[in-house]
């Protein structure tokens, strides 16, 4: 569409020029005062011969308007092991219930059912024949970006914990919503099978389907929504921050906890609030931490609503129980592939770019350092902002310290995939 609109402003470019030119004042009839223009006997005087003669200037040519090239997508490219920096050194011992958890969903797929079978034969504590396993059954293929350039940005998640109550009350009294009645979901994939992963989200009005409300218009119209309240918090914010993560534990005034996690979404694209102060010149690019972000709340109560409001994106959850949801799997919230995330081995990805449930080796750094952080991890994960080739969000785990983490993780890294043998991207 965009291509289309652009081709026909060119033309419509080309013929406001051309048109302008077929316009031009003509030479008056009317003898000038002034010297006679000098021309040849039986030739018309020019421009060039008498610069007070009026011509009409040559027409522009209009060349054809050339189509932008589109860029090229992202593309896995066959590697060793030895291009894996670190992979000797990498405990794998802890990444084997992550593999496990993957498994789970995918050991009926294609190429997975005999790696995975492999997986569940495994001594646990023996991490020599664990490694010996991937080297036998997996591959190694490096992501690259669609310019060829084999880095990316690597940022951080976590589960927080928050304090809510199932009853709204005058602590209590910030909304954690499950899915609206209205909200329409529609599957592109059943469309075009091209559009795999696209699904658009709206609401009905009339006959027609229209975008669904935005944060700002959800706040707006919270008495309606009040309802469909799971639970209550005691911090906006808290909320706010739940929704950027995806799932988080909620600690119940009378005791005990339970879980959240996501459900669904408004349809509105994720727009980061840091980038949102930065650009308001609230906080320099440096300080756009989740940290620095909450350090300024506090320090602006009354505009903390504005700021929210500029992350159109609205997440809605469901309540999950606390604890193992199968011998041998992680205990962690659940990720977009259904299975439990495991704390340091898992990460959210573009799954246009990477197989969702891929183990994946991630080479990067540590929040704020240069000390490397390489390990594998497995792709169980998407994100509202995580899109394009060599993009990972790392998931840290529960609680203030995994927190910490993840707020201030910004670093660069690459990612090889690991397909089974017999498997070609």
């Amino acid at each position: 569409m965009f291509e289309q609109i652009r081709l026909r402003l060119a033309t419509f470019v080309c013929a406001l020029l051309l048109a302008a030119c077929a316009s031009a004042p003509k030479p008056d009839a009317t003898p000038a005062v002034g010297p006679a223009c000098p021309a040849a006997p039986g030739h018309a005087p020019t421009a060039q011969a008498c610069p007070a003669c009026p011509a009409c200037a040559a027409c522009p040519a209009c060349p054809a308007p050339v189509p932008e090239a589109k860029p090229l997508p992202p593309r896995l490219v066959a590697a060793g092991w030895s291009a894996l920096e670190g992979w000797t050194d990498d405990d794998l011992r802890e990444a084997l219930p992550a593999l496990r958890a993957s498994c789970s969903a995918l050991a009926s797929k294609p190429g997975w059912t005999e790696a995975c079978a492999a997986s569940t034969r495994l001594d646990q504590g023996d991490n020599a024949a664990i490694r010996a396993f991937f080297e036998s059954a997996f591959r190694p293929w490096q992501l690259l970006n669609g310019d060829g350039s084999d880095q990316g940005l690597v940022t951080g998640y976590y589960e927080p914990l928050l304090r809510a109550s199932r009853t709204r009350t005058g602590s209590y009294r910030h909304p954690i919503y499950a899915v609206p009645d209205d909200l329409l979901v529609i599957d592109l994939a059943s469309v075009n099978p091209d559009l795999k992963n696209m699904r658009l989200r709206g609401r009905l009005d009339g006959r027609k389907i229209v975008p669904y409300w935005s944060r700002g218009e959800l706040e707006a119209r919270a008495p309606e929504l009040d309802r469909k309240a799971l639970f209550w918090a005691a911090d906006a914010l808290d909320v706010f921050f739940l929704q950027v993560q995806g799932s988080g534990q909620i600690e119940l005034p009378e005791g005990g906890r339970v879980r959240v996690g996501y459900a669904d979404q408004n349809g509105h694209p994720y727009q980061s609030v840091g980038r949102w102060l930065v650009d308001q010149g609230e906080l320099k690019l440096e300080q756009a931490s989740m940290q620095g972000i909450r350090d300024w709340a506090r320090a602006n109560p009354s505009r903390v609503a504005t700021m929210m409001a500029a992350n159109p994106s609205y997440v809605f959850f469901r309540e999950l129980p606390i604890g193992k949801q199968a011998p041998g799997l992680p205990e962690g919230p659940l990720g977009a592939l259904g299975v439990p995330l495991a704390g340091s081995r898992a990460i959210a990805v573009d799954p246009r770019s990477v197989p969702l449930g891929a183990p994946v080796w991630l080479d990067t750094t540590r929040p704020n350092s240069s000390q490397p952080l390489r390990r594998l991890v497995m792709a169980q994960d998407t994100g509202g902002a995580i899109r394009g080739g060599v993009r990972a969000d790392f998931f840290w785990g529960f609680g203030p310290d995994a927190g910490a983490q993840a707020g201030r993780m910004r670093q660069q890294g690459r990612m090889w995939v690991l397909l089974p043998v017999g498997i070609t991207p």
